[in-house]
Formats: structure tokens, sequence, C-alpha cells
């Protein structure tokens, strides 16, 4: 097996290219990042990509991936770049083509259940990542060699640096509400191994179409962030806020951090709230047909990036 992997030096494409290094298969990997490892290759993905390798598959996992930045910017690094990936793979013989999307991509300002790969994309997309990442799924279906996209929710894991972070970070510092929503809120979530493992399956099983990638177990989320606080020791949300009050504080505080980039992100977004005011769940019908269940449960995945975050703080 020849692989190709980008974003090799992040999160889930790190993951991806470990794994196919321990199985054997003779793998590239390309990040942005300076790194040593056998195999890894630093190139600037928003150029050509010329490197003398011609893989069976790639693995599309290079991303901006972030609740907020300027559109240029997601453009250039999501989209741009998955125009040179499809540029370089059809120099190479047309590869099979996996590329790693986001539930984002179908998120509305709604309670959302049972989402399925059928769903259309959303008028307005819910933030620029997510507008991002729907082009470059429209890209990908263009390709004329076989294409698989994966949609992982909430990615979650040892060496997370988006989705928990932010919420620890504001928990530690006591800035997190508790939004008054017109229900509870529950949501799916995806532990990393459990995705990197389907994702290793996908390409042993040439997989093509879209398939939705969860722990395919929804949890309330107030619940999860609970067990989250009194394992690590920090203060729970008591402040309560209703939704609409959130909506309006993080649409204004947007606008302002847009007049002044040099502050960067902001300490809240319209995206963030969104997260802990509807529920949004995937079905994963599709994807436990074809490529078998979860391999590590969520209750298991908690536990460890829990363990892994205590480490983290002690140091």
């Amino acid at each position: 097996m020849k692989l190709l992997v980008t974003g090799a030096s992040g999160f889930v494409g790190g993951g991806v290219f470990r794994r196919a290094r321990e199985l054997g298969w003779d793998v590239r990997g390309i990040g942005r990042r300076s790194g040593t490892e056998p195999g890894y290759l630093s190139a600037d993905l928003t150029q050509p990509l010329a490197i003398d390798f011609t893989p069976d598959v790639v693995v599309h996992a290079a991303a901006r991936s972030s609740p907020w930045g300027a559109r240029r910017e997601f453009e250039r690094q999501n989209v741009l770049a998955t125009r040179r990936i499809l540029d370089f793979c059809a120099q190479r013989g047309r590869p099979h083509l996996i590329y790693i999307s986001t539930g984002a991509v179908l998120y509305r300002q709604q309670h959302q259940l049972n989402l399925d790969e059928q769903t259309p994309y959303p008028a307005n997309p819910i933030n620029e990542y997510a507008r991002s990442k729907i082009l470059a799924e429209q890209l990908i279906q263009t390709y004329s060699g076989p294409a698989c996209i994966l949609r992982p929710r909430a990615v979650f894991g040892p060496g997370d640096t988006v989705v928990f972070p932010r919420i620890i970070k504001a928990l530690r510092r006591g800035k997190l509400p508790l939004l008054e929503a017109d229900r509870p809120v529950i949501g799916d979530l995806v532990y990393s191994e459990t995705l990197t493992d389907y994702i290793i399956r996908a390409i042993e099983r040439r997989a093509t179409g879209i398939y939705h990638v969860t722990n395919g177990e929804p949890i309330e989320i107030y619940q999860l962030l609970g067990k989250i606080c009194d394992a690590l020791g920090l203060p729970c949300p008591t402040r309560r806020v209703p939704v609409q009050r959130a909506l309006a504080a993080a649409k204004w505080i947007e606008r302002f951090y847009r007049c002044l980039p040099f502050l960067g992100e902001p300490p809240i977004t319209q995206f963030g709230v969104s997260v802990f005011a509807w529920s949004k769940t995937f079905s994963m019908e599709k994807t436990r047909r074809e490529f078998g269940e979860p391999l590590v449960g969520l209750e298991e995945g908690v536990r460890r990036f829990v363990a892994w975050q205590q480490t983290q703080h002690s140091r």
C-alpha cells in the first residue's frame, strides 16, 4: 500500500500517518510544520505539490480547523489546497482519494437530529470554516477518480487542539455559562482513535461516497461537561444565560474583533454558542453497515482523554 497523508503534522492526519506506518505501509506524510519522522515532508499545499511519489491512496486531512478566522485564509488553506491535491492526483493516475471533511457542513442554527448523508447543505453555512469545507467537498465531487468523503463530528482525544481545549480554558476561567436551551442539548462526538480506525477501514475497502463518522453514542452535552469537570477538578457552569442573549453578545463581540483582527480569536463566537444551544446528532447506519462498529467506545474515549488532560495540567 502506497499512501500519501496530508495534514500529517496535525491531530487527525497525524493519527493516520502513524497508524499507516505501524501497518507497514509505504507512507508519505505532508504537513506545514517541520518534522523528522521517516516519510514526513514539510510542504505548503497552497502551492503546486511536487514530490517524487505515486500513491495508491491519498488521505487529504490538511485543513484550517477553527471556529474563527478570515474568509480568505479558509479559502486558501481549505479550498485552494484541495484544488492542489486534485491536480496532484490527476498527474499521478487518479489514485483513491479520501477527503476528511466535517459534520459542520450541515449545521444550521436549530436542533438537528439523525442527520444522514442525504441531508442538503444549508443555504447559509454556520461559519467560514463550514463554508470552506462545503466548497472543498464540492471540488472533491468533481474528481474523476474514486473518492470518499468522511464527515467526523467533534473529534476529541489526546492531542486535541480544537474542540475541548477551548471549552476547558473557559471552564478554568469560570467563563462558560449554562445556556437556557428549550430542551436538553445532545450531541455526537468521535474519539480520535476511532476516527483513525474508520479512515483505515475506508482505505482498505476502497470506499467511495459520503460517510458520517461519530461514536454513534449521542450524549447530553452538559452531562459530559459535568463528568470532565469532576475528573479534572474544574468548576461546573452555574451562571444561566438565555440562548438568544448569548448569540447576540457573540455577534457583537465578533464584529468588534473583525475590526481589530490583531486581537485574534474572540472569547465567544456564535459557533461556540451553537454547540451548547442546539442538538446535533448524525446517523451512523451507513457507516456501521459498511465499516462496522466504532473501535473505542465513547465512555472509554472520555476516560483516556481525561487521563491525558490530567498529565498535561500536571506539567
